[in-house]
């Protein structure tokens, strides 16, 4: 069991650094990003010279889970920083600001404006269940790192279509659904494919999933005007009996799926990584 706080938050909103969605390509163009150095990321440094390119992606209208488009009449009932409706529009890192009737990333400038590919102005929640399991040999015992005795850890992860990368499991939250709702649908969709027998699944995720980090993600999608941010939550099947033994099966939205390795050289979308350092250190796992 983790010890402490349930809810580890990397730092505080201000000292995140954009590494991923930062003097780039924006994902699926070839916009390139404007040039933002480290110490002109914070909106409170004068960058007179700043003039990110306005973008939001065709693929977004008439989508009914997306937005209106900025400048139009349902634009402007948008009710910020507040449930709007069954729209949770709040961010976990606390109120943001809006200039110009627009959502201001908290984190800071991205080298682009517009919402681009996330559907939502401002926040876009996701949940991303990272399900784990204790690596075993032939005979079924866990393997232990040979030098710290530590137990090798195993996470279920999927490779994006979008992007190739490894990833955790996770997806969006729908309007009005309980997150814990979510992280099961996510995780059958995508790694199961509904390929196991739901009274199995349900009881796995009635086990006690133990909180990792809430707060934001450093999404390649991200904009000054549309971010992402997460609840990651992980699930360990101790004993390698419920989910640890189900099949996996690749759902729409990924291209593979496996049981990964996990230690210090993980690579995996996003910023993932550092919330499954998180798992492993609360599990006392190799790392």
């Amino acid at each position: 069991m983790f010890k402490g706080s349930l809810v580890n938050k990397f730092q505080p909103m201000k000292r995140i650094m954009h590494r991923q969605c930062r003097n780039s390509l924006y994902p699926g163009t070839d916009i390139m990003r404007c040039t933002v150095d480290d110490p002109s990321q914070c909106w409170s440094r004068s960058c007179p010279d700043y003039e990110p390119r306005f973008y939001e992606s065709p693929r977004l209208e008439g989508k009914p889970w997306a937005d209106p488009a900025f400048g139009t009449e349902e634009y402007k009932k948008i009710q910020f920083n507040t449930l709007d409706g069954n729209v949770n529009r709040k961010s976990y890192g606390g109120e943001y600001q809006l200039h110009d009737g627009l959502p201001r990333n908290p984190v800071g400038r991205t080298g682009i404006a517009g919402r681009g590919l996330l559907g939502r102005w401002g926040p876009n929640h996701a949940a991303d269940p990272i399900v784990t399991r204790w690596k075993r040999d032939e005979n079924g015992a866990v393997m232990k790192h040979p030098e710290t005795g530590s137990k090798f850890l195993q996470m279920c992860v999927i490779m994006r279509k979008d992007c190739g990368k490894w990833a955790i499991p996770g997806g969006m939250v729908d309007p009005g659904e309980n997150i814990a709702a979510t992280l099961k649908r996510e995780f059958i969709e995508e790694a199961l494919n509904s390929n196991a027998r739901p009274t199995e699944v349900e009881i796995f995720f009635k086990l006690a999933g133990t909180p990792v980090y809430e707060g934001y993600v450093d999404d390649p999608r991200n904009t000054d005007n549309a971010w992402m941010e997460t609840l990651a939550m992980n699930f360990h099947d101790k004993n390698g009996d419920l989910v640890g033994r189900f099949p996996l099966e690749a759902g729409s939205d990924a291209a593979r799926v496996k049981w990964k390795d996990v230690d210090r050289n993980i690579d995996l979308y996003a910023n993932h990584s550092r919330m499954v350092k998180l798992v492993a250190e609360g599990l006392k796992a190799h790392w």
